[in-house]
This record gives C-alpha cells, structure tokens and sequence, in this order.
C-alpha cells in the first residue's frame, strides 16, 4: 500500500512539473540562460578549492597534484605581511561602507529636493555618468587631477601657498584617496535606488505633515529617512557582504610599491601571489578562508538587521 501510494505521489508531482513547464515554457527559457551561467562559471568552479590543500603542479593538474592538507594554511598564518594586508582591506572598506553610504543617502536626499526637473535629470545624468567609466579611465583621470606638477588640486593648493603634495604615492593620503574616489564612482548607482524608494513614499503623508507646521528638514528627518531604512538595510548587507572584498580595478590602478603599507589589499595580494609568483595554492587559500569568513558575516548582519525594526520610524 505505501509502494503504490509512494507512486502515485511521485506520478502526480511529475505530472504537474510537465504541465508547469509546458504552460511556463517561455519564462524558463529566460531564465535558462542565467542558470547555465550559474552552473558554468560559480558552481562547476567549486571544484578548484581543492587547490588550497594541495602541493599544486600545472604539469599535474588539480587531481594529480600532492595532497598537503592544511600546510598552505599554516605558511599563510605565519606571514606577517599577510595581516598588514588584512589590515588595509578591512579598513578601507569599514571607511567606504560609512562614508559612501551615509554620502549617497544624503545625496539621493538632496536631489528629491530639486524642484526644477530638467535640472534634476541633468545632476542625476552627471552623478551616474562615472559608473559608465571603466576604472582605468576612473583612475587616470583621479592622476591627473592629484598630479604633484600640473593637477588641478595642487595647483589651488600653491594659489594659497602650501606646497603639492604626491597622493597617490603618499601612505598617509592614499587611503583617502582610494575611498574618495570610489565613493564617486560608485554614488550613481546607489542615489538611483534610494530616489527610487523615496519616490514610493505616499505624498499624503507629507501633505499631512506640511500641515501641521512640519518644514523640510523635519519632512526628511521623520517621513523620508524612515521609509527608506529597508533599502539602506538591503544596500548595508550587500555591502558589508564585500568587506574582505576589494575593487581590484580601482586598487591596481591607484596604487604602487610606494603604497603598499596601507594600500595593498587582498585582491592585490591575490594577484601578485597567484598569477605573477605562482602560487597558485597559497591564493586559492587565501581565497577560501576570506569567503568562508564574508559568508558568516553576512549572516551576522542580516540576524542584526532581522532584529532591527527597519520597517518602522526612527
């Protein structure tokens, strides 16, 4: 009796996946392509990590290669310059993820208030535009703006007397720099989602508030900033979800031997260890330990953003 039942069940669910897909055809063709690309370039890949506990030999290959078990680990622990390089990460994200959120958000704000629409279109056009701009562009442009013999910030800085100052080879500005830079890169992007969620904010509300005697900083304060907090949660998530990431683009083509004490990051450090020395198993290592560790900070941020009430008021 549980045989036959067992059957009938698996008959009845198979006949409803055929009939799903043949009513459905054409929304699973459309996502067929994202989940093959899923499949081919972050699931198949998997298979790689096996580098890190491996003693690896391009001439052997992944399967042939010497089994080391954790040794790649312990030589990755032991390297003092590996924490320096921790350090610079964390640090430059900590900076960017404060300083670009609470810069966009503000932004996003100050354009809701722009009354005159073709002038809000043209400012949103002009914020957004850098984010069409590939970093080696981005990058050449922030050089030769900081140029220490003709850029343009050390020009205004010998109008007024004080010397030019090389930015991006001095370990006390590149950081400043690097966070500047990407927070202007990359402040479009955000600015964009944020007017999105506070143009589904209900005007009444606002009407209601204006009536009362509310001016518009007390609108924005009461009324705007509330309503958004579960879009500055999403965008908080992802970006945190990055903090032992790096932009390598922007990095690599900032930064210079000059700046490694505080500018080489993991990414960099990944690519130097990897590509250009070789070491194809220490990189891959260095890989998995920082995914595993993104992934449980992830999930630390969203068990406190859970217990946040972001769908209330400040």
């Amino acid at each position: 009796m549980e045989v036959v039942l067992k059957k009938r069940i698996q008959h009845n669910f198979g006949n409803r996946v055929k009939y799903n897909i043949k009513m459905n055809w054409f929304i699973y063709l459309l996502v067929l392509p994202g989940v093959l690309h899923t499949i081919i370039f972050r699931i198949l890949p998997i298979y790689g990590i096996t580098v890190a506990f491996k003693d690896y030999r391009i001439g052997k290959g992944i399967l042939e290669s010497p089994w080391v078990g954790l040794e790649n680990f312990r030589i990755l622990f032991s390297d003092a310059y590996f924490y320096k390089v921790i350090w610079n990460t964390v640090i430059l994200n900590i900076y960017s993820i404060v300083f670009g959120t609470i810069f966009t958000i503000f932004l996003a704000l100050m354009l809701n208030e722009i009354k005159n629409q073709l002038f809000k279109k043209a400012l949103q056009t002009s914020v957004y535009f850098p984010n069409f701009v590939s970093w080696v562009i981005f990058a050449g442009i922030v050089d030769a703006m900081l140029s220490p013999a003709d850029g343009a910030v050390n020009l205004v800085l010998k109008a007024f007397g004080m010397e030019s100052v090389y930015f991006l080879a001095s370990n006390q500005w590149f950081r400043f720099v690097a966070v500047a830079s990407g927070i202007v890169k990359t402040a479009g992007f955000g600015t964009i989602i944020y007017l999105a969620s506070i143009a589904g904010v209900n005007p009444e509300i606002y009407e209601s508030a204006s009536m009362d005697g509310a001016n518009r900083g007390q609108l924005v304060w009461h009324i705007t900033l509330p309503r958004i907090k579960p879009t500055i949660a999403v965008l908080l998530i992802m970006s945190v979800s990055n903090i032992f990431g790096s932009n390598f683009e922007q990095i690599y083509n900032l930064y210079s031997p000059l700046v490694y004490d505080t500018g080489d990051v993991l990414s960099t450090y990944m690519y130097r260890t990897g590509l250009l020395e070789g070491k194809f198993e220490a990189s891959t290592a260095l890989g998995l330990v920082f995914s595993i560790i993104g992934l449980g900070i992830v999930v630390l941020t969203n068990k406190v953003v859970k217990k946040m009430d972001v769908m209330g008021f400040f």
